[in-house]
């Protein structure tokens, strides 16, 4: 039985690692600690809230005191920090942010479970899991191979740069004070409770809603995609099975241009609406509903700056050493993502009606979502 505490756990990744967890492992105490800021929703973990599966908590990965009292009084032995300021647009417009989050945050969050748990951290069983970004190995050619957990960092944007500096101060708790600690690099994650701020969640609704589909250039940067289902069982794997001090690559073993991924989502409401008649109703806006194909409202923008042209990760370790594998192929994972969020609009209208809504107002009116 472990006895966790999921740092943001509102959040995308966080929330359903919560609900993957609750479902696979229903004896374990799971607390949850989210500071709720714009992409953080409540109501992504409500029933599990509701029907006493987890216990949420109201706070900040930098408040270490109270960080370390929770840990005590709790008596966790496991951390797992989705804590993050993840989307690259807001990190060249406010890089202060992401350091103080990413990186004074996370160095509070070690703190607060080194002073918890002690110097018999090890044998008391505790884990300190640090989620990362492939985003932190730079970018990469075409012919180049896949990122591996030996590749150079080499971050591109103060996001990049944040996460970086948050692995190695993962690190450096490990090696300096025996804190045991894992780290995993994730691809590119897509699937339910997505703040629409990211590229496939955001296509999805202005697709709905008739609004333009901007893609930076000319739209052939390549991502890795990863469905979030699958991510979840490998960091359950390396909780189960990895030594302290490991890192982890997990990728989706796919690599797609963006355009041409936001074409068979456009295909995909495309056909959710010739098969049913009650979602040009509901969404009268869109070109599906009257019979016109989605695609017609893409539209290439100017390129940002800095912007990775590829990124491809290498998931041999984990596949050899802890055998895990892709359960989700990208076709049929997409194809669930806008079930999803077809049959969820009163999530992503909750989520919309909000601050998001002004920021997207000033920013996608010239720029396309981050992916």
């Amino acid at each position: 039985m472990r006895r966790l505490l999921v740092t943001g756990g509102a959040g995308f990744i966080g929330a359903n690692f919560c609900h993957y967890w609750c479902a696979a492992h229903p004896a374990d105490r799971v607390v949850v600690l989210d500071a709720l800021t714009y992409a953080g929703n409540l109501a992504s973990i409500a029933p599990l809230i509701d029907t006493g599966r987890l216990r949420f908590v109201h706070g900040d990965i930098g408040e270490r005191e109270r960080l370390a009292a929770l840990i005590a009084a709790e008596t966790l032995d496991t951390v797992v920090n989705f804590a993050a300021e993840s989307h690259v647009d807001r990190s060249l417009e406010d890089p202060a942010t992401f350091l103080r989050t990413n990186v004074l945050g996370t160095e509070a969050l070690l703190g607060a479970a080194r002073d918890a748990w002690g110097a018999q951290a090890l044998q008391r069983g505790c884990r300190f899991h640090h989620v990362s970004t492939d985003e932190v190995y730079g970018s990469l050619s075409a012919s180049a191979a896949a990122f591996t957990e030996s590749t150079p960092y080499a971050p591109n944007s103060p996001y990049a740069a944040s996460k970086a500096a948050a692995d190695h101060l993962v690190r450096a708790y490990g090696h300096s004070y025996g804190l045991p600690c894992t780290i995993s690099n994730c691809s590119n994650n897509y699937g339910p409770y997505q703040f629409p701020e990211k590229l496939l969640p955001l296509s999805i609704l202005n697709v709905l809603e008739g609004r333009p589909l901007p893609i930076y250039g000319d739209g052939l940067q390549i991502r890795d995609w990863l469905h979030v289902s699958d991510h979840c069982r490998a960091i359950e794997l390396i909780l189960a099975h990895s030594a302290p001090g490991e890192t982890w690559n997990v990728g989706g073993s796919t690599q797609d241009p963006n355009l041409t991924v936001v074409g068979l989502l456009c295909e995909l409401v495309d056909r959710a609406f010739a098969a049913d008649g009650a979602l040009a109703a509901r969404f009268p806006q869109s070109p599906a509903a009257a019979g016109r194909a989605s695609r017609s409202l893409i539209q290439h923008v100017r390129d940002r700056p800095g912007h990775d042209r590829r990124y491809a990760v290498d998931s041999g370790k984990i596949r050899e050493r802890l055998g895990f594998s892709i359960g989700t192929a990208l076709a049929p994972g997409l194809e669930s993502t806008v079930r999803w969020y077809l049959g969820n609009e009163a999530w992503w209208r909750g989520v919309v009606s909000g601050e998001y809504r002004e920021w997207y107002a000033r920013q996608y009116a010239a720029r396309p979502p981050d992916g």
